[in-house]
Formats: structure tokens, C-alpha cells, sequence
């Protein structure tokens, strides 16, 4: 798995990329938890979302936020993370010209900017929020949520308590078009200690149900004339 580094917004990004041997593949990007909480790309479930891509047959990037490990910056808030994170998507796809599709998957804080990149980009058509945190972050920004994902938090989630995350996932559930899946990992906190391959099961379950071509959106009814 090579270390990469690229140019960001705000200096160099470090990250760790593997491409897939399809030119064509689809391109997955990993959103890391808060910088300033001991959040990084070597994050366990950071680590884990990235092999589940690989394995899958994806070109997949994770990388530190700007002011983390290698990466040069300051903390900027969300803001910049958004730029990083576009940048580390145009990086893989400058390199990936045939790669027609993305996924992103978020942790946490990475949850907040990995929805505010699917806003900006419509080629991706896959999404995983794990353990959002509406309680914190302004979500108001998915009006309306342009693709279909994966909603996942624990029921004893303290960081971001179960009845917000459930307010939002009803907030997107009511949008036509657009599938929001939503599994609770039962017992999990907001870091998943013991719960990681639980967790893990039901993102590999949702992914591998997608790539099969399940749980897409109901068509429109069509009006009788």
C-alpha cells in the first residue's frame, strides 16, 4: 500500500492509496475523525473501511487532514478539511481519468465533511456516515441529499446521542429519489470499542447489497393520464 503525498489548499497531504487493477473502478474516499481528538488515517475503523474498498475492487484513498502527521496546515474548522478532501478526490481521479464513479465513507467528524463533499460532487453515488453528529454539526446543508447511503451509529453513543442521529435519518428518509439506510450497532459508543467488526459487518453487508444493484430508490409513480 503506497504513501502518498499530495498538494492540498493548504501545503502537502499525506495519504495511503491503493489503486485497483480495473483502470475503470470506482474511487473510495476515507474521511478521518476529529484532528483535534486524536483523529487520524491510521484511525482502526479508518483503517478497515479502507481494506473493505480494496478488497472490493476500488482505487481507495485515506489521508490525514491538513495539521495531521505528514500533512502541513492548521486546523481550520471544517472548512479546509472540505477543501482537503476535495483535493485528495481530484488527486485520485487526475490519476483515474476512466473511473466514472465515487463513494466516500465518513467517520465522525469525517461523517460531517464527507456529506458536505457529496453536496459538491455529483459523481459520487455512494455514501457512509458512521456516528454523525447532528447534535454538534449543521446538516441543514443536505437539502436535498443527492445520493443514496448508509447511516450507521451505536444505540449508547454518548459523543452523539442515538435521538439525534435518528432526526436526521428522518429528515433524509422523507426526500424522494434517494435510499438513506440506517443500522444501529447495539451496545457500540461513539468509538465502537469491541463493536469494530460488527460495525464492519453491517458497512461490508450494505456495500456488497449495493454492488448487487439492491437497495436503490422506489421510481417515481407515474401519473395516470
Amino acid at each position: 500500500m503506497p504513501e502518498v503525498i499530495f498538494n492540498g489548499p493548504a501545503g502537502r497531504l499525506e495519504g495511503r492509496y491503493q489503486p485497483s487493477k480495473e483502470k475503470s473502478a470506482p474511487i473510495a474516499i476515507i474521511l478521518h475523525p476529529h484532528p483535534q481528538f486524536g483523529g487520524t488515517m491510521n484511525n482502526q475503523v479508518v483503517y478497515q473501511l479502507f481494506y473493505m474498498f480494496q478488497k472490493r475492487g476500488f482505487t481507495t484513498l485515506r489521508f490525514n487532514f491538513r495539521g495531521i502527521g505528514r500533512s502541513q496546515g492548521e486546523f481550520d474548522h471544517g472548512a479546509g478539511e472540505l477543501s482537503d478532501a476535495a483535493s485528495a478526490l481530484d488527486w485520485v481521479q487526475s490519476l483515474h481519468p476512466d473511473s466514472k464513479s465515487c463513494w466516500v465513507a465518513g467517520y465522525s467528524f469525517g461523517a460531517w465533511i464527507g456529506m458536505q463533499l457529496l453536496m459538491r460532487r455529483p459523481e459520487i453515488e455512494g455514501f457512509m456516515s458512521i456516528a454523525p453528529q447532528p447534535n454538534i454539526y449543521d446538516f441543514s446543508f443536505l437539502a436535498p441529499c443527492p445520493s443514496s447511503g448508509l447511516i450507521i451509529n451505536g444505540d449508547s453513543d454518548k459523543v452523539a446521542p442515538e435521538k439525534d442521529v435518528n432526526g436526521l435519518v428522518e429528515k433524509l428518509k422523507t426526500q424522494k429519489g434517494i435510499l438513506i439506510t440506517h443500522r444501529i450497532v447495539p451496545g457500540a459508543n461513539h468509538f465502537f470499542n469491541g463493536q469494530v467488526d460488527t460495525l464492519l459487518g453491517e458497512c461490508e453487508d450494505y456495500l456488497d447489497r449495493r454492488l448487487n444493484g439492491e437497495l436503490v430508490p422506489e421510481p417515481a409513480a407515474k401519473r395516470i393520464r
